[in-house]
């Protein structure tokens, strides 16, 4: 009797170690598949975020009022262009994750024609707001100093906003594939070539705000033009097969899928532009822009980091609903929810700490740091709320959401966040800390409402969506009907 009782309790022993070590085996073999797309992903976004910094740091050494304006342009006229096209490409994310884990390898080729051409017409619908940006400044209620300088700066960023087709639609295409690392190391490139002529032409030179403007340009061309090579010239042979006529087949659809998506990243982009834009009409409306826009700068290199998870979000999904993995999907997002969270939470904490010495790497002005300094409370809590509100969309990105989270986006930012800042900030006088702690009653809503979808999903009935999709989809491979 003892025998068997003590072989049972020696067999139970047995089962649990087997399955926590058949557990431990699954997060390690997920956490590779992770991190395989999430770290270049947060190293190229990290150094394409830093070609704005840079610009930015060399023009704040340049005057406050250039800086003031600088951060006007990039953070609302260019974000603004961002937003349209990042979002527009998650759309192709979608297609080519699916399609990937599906093995209908030659789509994706055809997807990234595709998206060239809605992506380049979004591009030249863009342009006026650019070209107008002065005016539209002035007419907002800007100051009229920073409008001028900040319109002139608007010039400069028109091929900015052009590279930006290939820049993203490439990225989604080579993420879908795990083959991000072309991208690391051609943006690793740039950024490093960015510092040296911003120096050169800034500080050496002494071409003020025109050589930082040419710096930019060019640090934003060089790794788009690598990635059109690498992708064309044989990096992917699998999924690249030349250019196709299917490339002007099913536009519409394809444009409907890439504005929903569109509309989901544009309505949270906008999000801190339009704060950017409240401060404007603050007093002291320059050190209260220059501060704002350092405290989102810092908090922007943080984000870096969630957007990377994010990519790993929708690429893990994409790959595993189109392969009919429901459960490999479910256990994807745990995995990356609970890596992104602990990473946050460490940072939280750094940034508590840290305060606002930062702030001197982007001004000179002992006013704007300390204006720095007293928001750190709310930047150590705006990066907690990172690592898990990111990584949610990206869940929605490799679903195929896009059109749901566009709706949750506007009512929790615009109609919760947004007024709420306004009244904190005007109202009750708490200037830019209450505009911010707006935006983040805005971000933490939409959080907790992504949790809950997320958790009340039917990851089977989430299968089958996918398949209709990829199948809805689908045409013969060219090279294979010849």
């Amino acid at each position: 009797m003892e025998g068997e009782v003590t072989e049972n309790l020696l067999r139970n022993v047995q089962e649990t170690r087997e399955k926590q070590s058949s557990a431990a085996h699954k997060i390690w073999i997920e956490s590779k598949k992770i991190w395989v797309v999430a770290a270049p992903a947060m190293f190229c976004r990290f150094t394409t975020f830093g070609t704005g910094v840079i610009s930015q740091a060399f023009i704040g050494h340049v005057g406050s009022t250039e800086l003031a304006a600088f951060a006007l342009v990039f953070t609302v006229f260019v974000r603004f262009a961002q937003g349209i096209l990042l979002g527009m490409a998650n759309g192709l994310e979608t297609l080519c994750g699916q399609a990937y884990g599906a093995q209908q390898y030659h789509m994706l080729g055809v997807y990234l024609q595709r998206s060239w051409l809605v992506s380049m017409v979004a591009s030249t619908v863009i342009l006026p707001v650019l070209i107008l940006a002065s005016p539209i400044l002035k007419a907002l209620g800007q100051d009229a100093e920073i409008a001028e300088i900040a319109g002139s700066m608007a010039l400069w960023m028109i091929p900015v906003v052009y590279s930006f087709i290939l820049a993203y639609t490439c990225q989604m295409y080579l993420q879908a594939q795990s083959k991000n690392m072309i991208i690391a190391y051609l943006a690793a490139a740039s950024l490093a070539m960015h510092v040296f002529l911003s120096w050169l032409l800034t500080m050496k030179f002494e071409f003020g705000v025109e050589g930082a403007m040419v710096s930019t340009v060019i640090a934003f061309w060089l790794p788009n033009l690598g990635q059109l090579i690498y992708v064309t010239c044989g990096g992917c042979p699998q999924t690249w097969r030349g250019f196709s006529m299917l490339a002007f087949k099913d536009l519409w659809p394809m444009f409907k899928l890439c504005l929903s998506a569109g509309a989901m990243l544009c309505l949270e982009v906008w999000y801190y532009p339009v704060l950017i834009l409240l401060t404007g009409y603050m007093e002291n409306a320059e050190v209260a822009i220059d501060a704002l826009s350092i405290c989102i700068n810092i908090n922007g290199w943080e984000m870096m980091i969630s957007l990377g998870f994010m990519a790993a979000a929708s690429v893990r999904i994409a790959n595993e609903l189109g392969a009919g993995n429901s459960k490999a999907a479910k256990f994807s997002i745990a995995t990356i929810v609970i890596t992104s969270s602990t990473i946050g939470f460490v940072l939280f904490v750094f940034f508590l700490l840290f305060r606002g010495r930062v702030a001197y790497l982007f001004t000179e002005s002992p006013e704007v740091a300390a204006s720095v300094g007293h928001m750190s409370g709310l930047l150590a809590f705006s990066i907690l709320l990172n690592s898990v509100q990111p990584v949610l969309s990206g869940v929605a990105i490799g679903s195929g959401w896009q059109s749901v989270v566009a709706w949750v986006n506007l009512a929790t930012y615009y109609i919760i966040g947004l007024p709420i800042g306004i009244v904190l900030g005007y109202l009750l006088n708490l200037g830019v800390e209450g505009v911010w702690i707006g935006m983040l009653i805005g971000v933490l809503v939409q959080s907790l409402v992504l949790v809950c979808i997320t958790y009340k999903t039917d990851w089977e009935l989430q299968v089958s969506l996918a398949e209709r999709r990829v199948n809805r989809w689908f045409v013969e491979d060219e090279h294979d009907i010849s």
